[in-house]
């Protein structure tokens, strides 16, 4: 027997998901198989899809689909956080690290799936507990980005309640070895697997004497606390404002273990698509 007979979608929202659609459409219709998406998607392109809320999508889909690039991911992920139903990555554009497959290989894929050949990367993710607003939670990253026209981000870093460094710079982003890619790695962060289990804490464009990124363990707990020089700071969860902190407010950030579960087929792996993404020619020769 099939392990999908519910296929929830979650659709980028710009780009042209019609033929993906009807492929799974077509796809699930074949089996008696139901297809489920959110109304503010399904309703904008006129698809055949049923139109519910987010709780009964996520309580229902078998598999969820997500239809985009990395953001449409980490959308679909942070609706089904903490729970074990898995996530298929379609790429409807530039290549992701997070998307597995691409629309014309939709059938066989999903067929796949159903048949049970295939396996599960966990993804951890980061809980931040913020001291003036509620717990947020990140696949990619939690940054606190300086304010245009206001001043530095000004952070003492402790870890396990113990004191550690000062930032001063525009950024201070706390990422999982997932958004080791991201927002992270332009700051000059590492590159890490993403079967790491464990964070980064990364300056962007410090203006302090140490600039070095810190690699926390999943075990670890990271606070940070916005020092008085600090400007205000707007909170970042996985590329979207969750909020402003000021001077005397703080952050503590915590890992959540195999919060999602992105599908996997074996087409692909995560160093292949680095090398792709991040344009890695290969190592330089020496003489």
């Amino acid at each position: 027997m099939g392990m999908v007979k519910t296929v929830g979608l979650v659709l980028h929202p710009q780009r042209d998901s019609k033929q993906a659609i009807d492929t799974i459409v077509e796809w699930a219709q074949g089996r008696g198989n139901t297809v489920l998406g959110l109304p503010d998607e399904v309703d904008r392109i006129h698809c055949s899809a049923v139109a519910v809320d987010s709780a009964t999508l996520v309580n229902s889909a078998d598999l969820l689909v997500s239809l985009g690039g990395d953001g449409t991911m980490l959308r679909t992920m942070r609706l089904v956080s903490g729970r074990t139903t898995p996530v298929l990555g379609v790429n409807l554009g530039k290549l992701g690290f997070l998307a597995e497959i691409d629309v014309e290989e939709l059938p066989t894929a999903l067929s796949a799936i159903d048949e049970h050949r295939f396996t599960i990367e966990p993804r951890m993710a980061v809980r931040a507990t913020l001291s003036c607003g509620p717990a947020v939670t990140a696949f990619n990253d939690i940054a606190l980005v300086r304010i245009p026209g206001d001043g530095l981000a000004a952070v003492s870093i402790s870890v396990g309640g113990n004191p550690f460094v000062r930032y001063a710079s525009d950024a201070v982003i706390v990422a999982t070895s997932t958004g080791s890619t991201a927002y992270s790695f332009s700051a000059g962060g590492p590159l890490v697997s993403p079967m790491v289990e464990g964070f980064l804490v990364v300056p962007a464009a410090a203006h302090s004497s140490f600039n070095r990124a810190l690699v926390l363990s999943a075990e670890e707990e990271v606070t940070l606390d916005l020092l008085p020089s600090s400007g205000r700071l707007a909170v970042e969860v996985d590329g979207t404002i969750g909020g402003n902190l000021g001077p005397g407010d703080s952050v503590t950030v915590t890992a959540l273990r195999g919060a999602g579960r992105v599908v996997r087929l074996g087409t692909t792996t995560f160093y292949e698509r680095a090398r792709r993404k991040l344009r890695v020619r290969g190592s330089a020769e020496v003489d």
